[in-house]
């Protein structure tokens, strides 16, 4: 057992405390302002420089030691998601329709130990850049930060994260070398034609039926556009029109997400699916129109910090229960903004046998936290030796 679990579980009351508290005072993406102040809160109360705002309600932690001009980030997600809680926790949230179902709760709290650790007792010569990154979810909360000039305020030579996983058994970990987590789009299709009475559908043009067609037609572009060798998935997930029994509407929409390894790939998709919505439309003299909005970039693993990452763990918990080859998932993750200005690694970290996550009744473990926790300062002190 690693001396730096061994020293962060002397924390384990603390963070566990912490943590439930997340949990059960959620917010959404880029609302997460009592989040972000107990976070600033913290790492002032262990002398840590704090930047507080960065990207709206970021938060980005800053701690010097030695004369190394070499800087690592380490960073974690706040986030709720807008869904019910269906748990029984004594801690459960308190916010009608938010729940931190996919464990940022935990993953704020592991990167707060974290930053307990380096400033209490890490051995490394450089800076360290603790960034709480706001509205993981879709909401563009990575973005955000970018815009806000996260990397040119806070230079970094390399970037870590990591992802709570159920299933996967307490201490261990599983990383992807190269493709990790999927890019990821919603899309909407805006469907016209001519409405009319439901007794009557020789006078309309009836967009639900078009709608169909298209949905149907779409899962050829996976098929048939994209090549064998390349992964993708294309999910129509919502087709919403009309408001009564004996109405034809006068218009639908058609929603959904793609994801794909390949930004040209993602491309590629978009393009053939207007191409495809605006032809199976105008063969029923209809018209559509295709929203097509990245929300994810394919998260790529570099190489170098990727075996980096990997052997940090290892030194924790041994190399056997290090996964070096998990398959990619096609799950999306927006810390692949950050990756595409600074080589990094993002890793699993076992959350044992929980509820899936976005699922009701899903809960962090805390008993992972000081492995999450322990692996953020690991891999400083072996990138910033002293």
């Amino acid at each position: 057992m690693s001396n730096i679990i061994n020293a962060i579980r002397q924390y384990q009351d603390e963070l566990t405390t912490i943590r439930r508290d997340f949990h059960a005072n959620p917010e959404l993406g880029l609302e997460e302002h009592r989040t972000a102040e107990i976070v600033a809160q913290k790492l002032e109360s262990w002398g840590i420089e704090v930047h507080r705002g960065v990207g709206r309600t970021g938060v980005v932690g800053v701690l010097r030691k030695g004369s190394g001009k070499m800087a690592v980030g380490l960073r974690a997600d706040m986030d709720c998601l807008p869904m019910e809680e269906q748990t029984n926790l004594p801690y459960r949230s308190n916010n009608p329709g938010r729940m931190h179902a996919c464990g940022h709760d935990g993953h704020t709290t592991m990167l707060l130990g974290a930053a307990k650790y380096l400033a209490e007792h890490g051995k490394f010569d450089g800076v360290v850049n603790f960034i709480f990154q706001p509205g993981e979810e879709g909401i563009g909360g990575a973005l955000a930060m970018l815009e806000d000039g996260l990397f040119d305020r806070f230079p970094c030579d390399a970037i870590y994260a990591m992802h709570n996983r159920p299933g996967m058994k307490v201490g261990e970990f599983a990383i992807s070398p190269g493709p990790s987590s999927a890019g990821g789009a919603f899309f909407d299709i805006t469907i016209t034609g001519v409405g009319s009475h439901g007794a009557r559908p020789e006078a309309s043009v009836d967009p639900l039926l078009v709608a169909c067609s298209i949905t149907t037609a779409l899962q050829s572009i996976v098929a048939r556009n994209v090549p064998p060798a390349d992964t993708a998935v294309l999910s129509v997930t919502k087709i919403v029109g009309g408001d009564a029994y004996n109405v034809i509407p006068q218009s639908a929409v058609i929603s959904g997400t793609a994801r794909a390894f390949k930004r040209e790939v993602m491309a590629l998709m978009e393009t053939n699916m207007k191409r495809m919505a605006a032809g199976v439309a105008a063969g029923f003299g209809a018209t559509a129109e295709v929203d097509f909005r990245v929300i994810f970039a394919p998260l790529i693993n570099d190489e170098g910090r990727t075996t980096e990452l990997a052997d940090a763990a290892a030194t924790l918990v041994g190399d056997t229960k290090v996964d070096r080859a998990k398959p990619p998932g096609m799950g999306s993750e927006d810390f692949s903004f950050m990756m595409e200005k600074v080589p990094g690694a993002y890793i699993q970290v076992g959350n044992g046998d929980s509820a899936q996550l976005h699922n009701p009744a899903y809960n962090f473990n805390d008993e992972c936290t000081p492995y999450g926790a322990a692996l953020y300062a690991a891999i400083t002190e072996q990138k910033l030796p002293a």
